[in-house]
């Protein structure tokens, strides 16, 4: 699969401390797994200039305070808090100036966020997905690239997950609704 750098973006979803860090509140060791392969996927983005991005889940300490029904905490407990090392990219990570980084407040990156106007002002019509979780903000970011017309390929061997069922189930269901699923080795950039 290869996919041309002017008009494609690698997005590394949430790969934090809170995930990916055995001190991690939510660590996963899928997740501390997939940092290799999406460090990899993005020295190879890099090394043909195409756009990098990197999600943040990030919650202000009062969001779910006055919710309805949505209330992550509730779900999940206290994790990723504005302002915390868990919050925090994982230091394996090559963050540079020229990368864009979007702070998110739920599992979907385009929910309430500026990714949308960044990739429209870029160009960008194609997303190459990898980070954590699978089935959690990986599938909900994904999703919603699909309905708003991107192509959202997400790499199976570059995500991280709690169980590989999760995983496994998060990859059949993107590519058989809204979106592809590639190895790591067959996505290439021209």
């Amino acid at each position: 699969m290869e996919l041309d750098a002017d008009s494609t973006a690698v997005v590394v979803v949430d790969m934090q401390n809170g995930f990916c860090h055995p001190e991690g509140s939510l660590y996963a060791p899928a997740s501390e797994g997939a940092l290799d392969p999406v460090t990899d996927l993005v020295s190879r983005a890099r090394d043909s200039d195409a756009s990098v991005v990197y999600t943040r889940d990030v919650h202000p300490p009062g969001q779910f305070e006055d919710t309805h029904y949505y209330d992550e905490f509730d779900r999940w407990g206290e994790h990723v808090v504005e302002g915390s090392w868990d919050a925090q990219l994982h230091d394996d990570l090559d963050v540079r100036e020229d990368d864009h980084v979007v702070e998110k407040h739920t599992y979907d990156a385009f929910y309430r966020t500026d990714l949308e106007g960044y990739l429209d002002a870029h160009g960008i019509r194609d997303l190459v997905i990898c980070g954590t979780l699978a089935n959690v903000c990986v599938l909900h970011t994904a999703g919603s690239a699909g309905l708003r017309d991107y192509r959202p390929v997400l790499v199976e061997d570059a995500v991280g997950f709690i169980e590989d069922e999760h995983r496994e189930y998060a990859l059949e269901h993107a590519e058989w609704l809204f979106g592809e699923r590639a190895s790591l080795a067959d996505v290439s950039f021209a």
